[in-house]
């Protein structure tokens, strides 16, 4: 290779790997690629062609010289069949170039109809071994004369270093990505471990106030009280929401599994600090294979059937049962106290409905004043 081609060959791929190190998607510099290959080959048309699974070439990235306009369609989109040559060098990994694109026999049955005013042609496996990209074809105006071996040389090695560098570069962002991912799922168990369950904690604390200096405190600051408990229940409402956006920035975590047994033995023990009781907790089966979503919900039904015992069960014994069986989750809050009085409001037990509806699954209440409230909450898992 002479060695003006092979320096100006080296610049095109070390701007291409500084370009694809630089860009949060490394695709968005195919563009690129397909101006630097057509200027190092003197090529009329250059397409940075992308695999599918199965086989097929889709072109991706495109660059035409100015006298093209109004000559060709534009082949942005075109697909490629498995059984072209751009494919099956893809595949292999081994050059290819033909004096003209439409006459060759090989070439010719599969030339789509945007590229048929093309004869020279040349096409060089794009990526690496390991990581197969596609290919990159360059073209002439028929009539024009073919491609040198040199050229093809030329357009190899640049396929090769801009394949490879926007294999790393996808290695990179990747990475990135994970750190990014990995960051906001801690803010968010911090956020929703910790946070919440001081606001929590100070909630029951207060409306608990309330109730025991009900009648003895002056109408306005019983009022302020009342305000308060509400704008911290409405505080953590928030939070859960700001969680919930954390951890569903990734589509691909949508289904993540997690483990719901931490949390539910983090709630418990608040729910035990503030009964001044010791709980009873009983986990069955493996619990670390729930669904984020499922995972929320049942969270959310846990602190509201523990919040409705703190505040209005007297109860001297609590117990919780969480059960992760073939079917689904079950999840089940006992205790002994006075059962749920008549006429009290029941916007608790209707967000644990809800709660249920929401992931497919039902909610149970049983209370009396005689044997306590029994609360089953209970979804499936697909």
């Amino acid at each position: 290779m002479d060695s003006t081609l092979a320096r100006d060959t080296l610049a095109a791929a070390t701007e291409i790997t500084t370009a694809a190190m630089s860009h949060d998607e490394p695709e968005a510099v195919l563009p690129l690629v397909a101006r630097r290959a057509a200027a190092l080959t003197e090529a009329d048309l250059c397409l940075v062609m992308v695999r599918a699974e199965d086989g097929s070439l889709t072109v991706e990235a495109a660059h035409a010289d100015r006298n093209s306009a109004g000559r060709v369609r534009d082949p942005m989109g075109a697909v490629l069949s498995p059984r072209s040559v751009a494919s099956r060098v893809a595949r292999r990994r081994v050059p290819m170039v033909v004096d003209d694109v439409t006459a060759d026999p090989s070439t010719a049955p599969f030339v789509p109809p945007q590229l048929r005013g093309y004869g020279p042609f040349a096409v060089a496996p794009f990526g690496t071994r390991e990581r197969r990209l596609g290919a990159l074809a360059v073209y002439r105006w028929r009539g024009a004369r073919p491609f040198a071996p040199t050229t093809v040389e030329v357009l190899a090695a640049f396929a090769a270093q801009a394949g490879l560098a926007i294999v790393l570069a996808e290695g990179s962002t990747a990475r990135q990505r994970v750190a990014v991912y990995q960051e906001r799922e801690r803010i968010a168990r911090d956020l929703h471990d910790v946070i919440v369950q001081r606001l929590y904690a100070a909630g029951v604390q207060l409306d608990l106030l309330g109730r025991r200096l009900a009648g003895r405190l002056d109408p306005a600051d019983e009022a302020r009280l009342v305000d308060t408990v509400e704008q911290l229940d409405g505080t953590i409402g928030e939070i859960r929401d700001t969680v919930r956006e954390l951890r569903s920035t990734d589509p691909a975590d949508q289904g993540a599994a997690v483990d719901l047994s931490d949390s539910v033995r983090a709630e418990v023990a608040t729910a035990a600090g503030l009964l001044d009781l010791t709980p009873t907790l009983d986990l069955v089966g493996g619990c670390d294979d729930v669904p984020v979503v499922v995972a929320d919900h049942a969270r959310a039904a846990l602190r509201e059937a523990l919040s409705n015992v703190v505040r209005h069960s007297g109860a001297r014994s609590l117990a919780v049962e969480l059960h992760r069986h073939p079917g689904g989750l079950r999840l089940r809050v006992t205790d002994d106290g006075c059962g749920i009085p008549r006429g009290v409001t029941r916007r608790g037990l209707l967000h644990l409905e809800e709660r249920a509806a929401a992931a497919g699954g039902r909610c149970r209440v049983e209370s009396s004043p005689d044997s306590g409230t029994t609360v089953t909450w209970e979804v499936p898992l697909h």
